[in-house]
């Protein structure tokens, strides 16, 4: 061979000794959308426990939980209280439907909903312990 005969592929072939250049693998792409979805759930899971841990350990909400709870007080209570919102009987105006209620939310949860205020138009009411008590046991009736 002479000096004039030295072909473009000759000159790649004896450069990368005689094999074409390995050609990068593709790598499997892991999402950055799908790891912050798995930590938020981490998280919102993380904070529910922490408050339906603390809502139990309050003072308030276990003296509350301690009593028996009179379900004709409970109902007047409700009536006096809570129907302008919800209802007389209980079925949803402003505030939402209550029946079926504490197969929804446990019993600090209501308390909590109760005593808080927390989703306007809902006012803070804090009744003593007993009144809570019988409160509950009227949300219980309710189905």
């Amino acid at each position: 061979m002479t000096g004039s005969d030295v072909t473009s592929s000759d000159v790649l072939s004896s450069s990368a000794g005689g094999a074409p250049p390995p050609q990068p693998q593709p790598q499997p792409q892991r999402g950055l959308i799908p790891a912050l979805l798995l930590v938020a759930l981490a998280a919102a899971l993380c904070l529910g426990l922490l408050l339906v841990n603390q809502s139990s350990q309050d003072p308030y909400t276990r003296s509350s939980l301690a009593l028996h709870g009179d379900l004709e007080r409970g109902t007047k209570l409700f009536l006096i209280n809570c129907a302008g919102c919800h209802g007389i009987a209980a079925q949803g105006l402003v505030g939402p439907n209550l029946h079926g209620v504490s197969q929804r939310k446990r019993d600090p949860a209501l308390i909590q909903q109760v005593v808080s205020g927390r989703t306007p138009p809902m006012p803070k009411f804090q009744p003593d312990p007993q009144t809570m008590a019988d409160l509950l046991a009227y949300l219980h009736s309710l189905q």
